[in-house]
């Protein structure tokens, strides 16, 4: 037997392995299981709440278990006899962005949230895991799943919302399966929301590396009529009750846009199969968030709306970091240089073990010269000059004149240096200007750039893999 044919034949063997597991262990339906996550900066807690059928099992029957084990939360489903893990995913939350503000160090919060598996057809044990300062993870909740529990709703979904296919590749276990949700759209919006829905689909698909695998995904939205048009915004002193009770101002940022309704979001979310969530707010300020497999937002009206769509679901389907310094941000970060883990930033510059080494460039040097300088001079007084017409309220067209001349200066600079073209480690990212390196010299997830570097696009090509199976 020839190689290829071997690895055909082992390759369809762990295939048929892992679908006689799911088969043995799950039915098609999905459990989500709801739990409340409080604590403060310094201790938290967990507390069972339901468990609910949540519709038809969207992701893999294959790929059970997560080998990427990325977000700063992971939880395994477990034989409770054998403590065989039958399935595991990572995570990233709200609470474990809330835990690091300077608001933590003196509240207590609780936040609702939730995590998705296959429907067991016995008791499972579920364990909640949290990334330790040296990358591992340690328990932090288990919790027995009993799917007879009283306070478990087997019962089918039945929709009451208004749903329809944006695009629709194959079946759900098959593909990557993204869920539309809208936030402020009136009834009299519903036009709009689905020509935004379209347009949120047209960009994803158009930008690698996910335009070169758009067969593999499929997109659902879902109508959620909220009483009046637009989100709120404490910091412009406009305020509005919306669906899924988005709002801006998330952490006390005036451009983070989170939803801390998680039981509602959820549930309306479960109306079509889906494994990522992405929330269009139809509102013209600038603003959104994407946190790993939660879900994004972004403001649909904006100048930017194209990078606000793809930058934060970089974020939410891949765990990809930040890679801009300059900006301020709502949470707090370590002020050690710990490895990071994700895949497209590192505290590691040396040529020989960097996570992207495979890809560097020939002859690039490591770290890699850019004008690091001239480029943070510039930003910072941006930044300055950034807060002080928020706090002036200015117009928002007049914020986004501002922002396209920020674009087309970073766009110049980065063009136009020595390694512009080359896969190195630029110091600079995830908001530390010192320490910490990004594959390249621009990259949607450094500037309002249109295109992602090569560490983010493996990193994405990766989540696509084991999604889309």
């Amino acid at each position: 037997m020839n190689r290829k044919i071997y690895l055909v034949v082992l390759l369809l063997s762990v295939t048929l392995f892992a679908g006689a597991q799911y088969t043995n262990y799950f039915t098609d339906a999905t459990m989500r299981l709801d739990y409340f996550h409080t604590g403060n900066s310094s201790e938290e807690h967990f507390a069972f709440d339901q468990m609910v059928n949540d519709g038809q099992w969207a992701g893999s029957k294959t790929t059970l278990i997560d080998e990427l084990r990325l977000g700063k939360y992971f939880f395994e489903v477990k034989n409770p006899e054998t403590k065989e893990v039958l399935y595991s995913r990572g995570f990233s939350s709200i609470y474990g962005e809330w835990e690091t503000t300077p608001e933590a160090d003196t509240e207590w919060g609780v936040m609702h949230e939730s995590v998705r598996f296959p429907w067991p057809k016995s008791n499972v044990e579920v364990t909640v895991l949290k990334r330790n300062r040296l990358n591992g993870f340690d328990p932090v909740w288990t919790y027995t799943v009993n799917p007879n529990h009283y306070r478990s709703f087997p019962a089918e979904v039945k929709n009451h919302y208004n749903t329809f296919d944006v695009v629709v590749n194959g079946k759900p276990e098959k593909q990557v399966d993204i869920v539309v949700l809208g936030e402020g759209y009136a009834k009299k919006d519903m036009a709009k929301f689905h020509k935004d829905a379209k347009r949120f689909a047209e960009v994803l698909l158009s930008t690698e590396p996910y335009a070169s695998q758009k067969d593999k995904f499929s997109i659902r939205a879902v109508e959620t009529p909220s009483p009046s048009s637009g989100v709120n915004h404490p910091h412009q002193d406009i305020h509005t009750r919306s669906a899924l009770s988005v709002t801006y101002g998330a952490f006390d940022s005036e451009r983070y846009a989170l939803g801390f309704d998680n039981k509602t979001i959820r549930n309306a979310a479960a109306a079509v199969p889906y494994e990522f969530t992405a929330i269009l707010m139809n509102d013209s300020i600038y603003g959104g968030g994407g946190i790993y497999n939660l879900y994004i937002t972004a403001a649909v009206d904006n100048a930017f709306q194209e990078y606000l769509f793809v930058h934060e679901f970089g974020h939410h389907f891949a765990d990809l970091a930040d890679e801009y310094y300059t900006s301020a941000t709502a949470y707090e970060m370590d002020a050690e240089h710990l490895e990071p883990w994700e895949l497209n930033v590192t505290a590691n510059a040396d040529p020989k073990t960097i996570k992207w080494k495979d890809i560097v460039t020939p002859g690039t040097p490591i770290p890699t010269p850019w004008d690091k300088e001239k480029y943070d001079v510039h930003s910072i007084a941006t930044q300055k000059k950034r807060t002080e017409m928020r706090k002036a309220k200015v117009a928002e067209k007049v914020m986004e004149d501002f922002f396209i001349k920020k674009r087309t200066w970073d766009n110049e600079l980065l063009s136009n240096m020595k390694y512009s073209n080359n896969v190195g480690a630029f110091e600079g990212a995830q908001y530390k200007a010192k320490g910490l390196y990004r594959s390249a010299a621009n990259c949607i997830m450094f500037t309002r750039h249109n295109q992602f570097c090569p560490a983010c696009q493996r990193a994405i090509k990766l989540i696509i893999d084991q999604n889309a199976k």
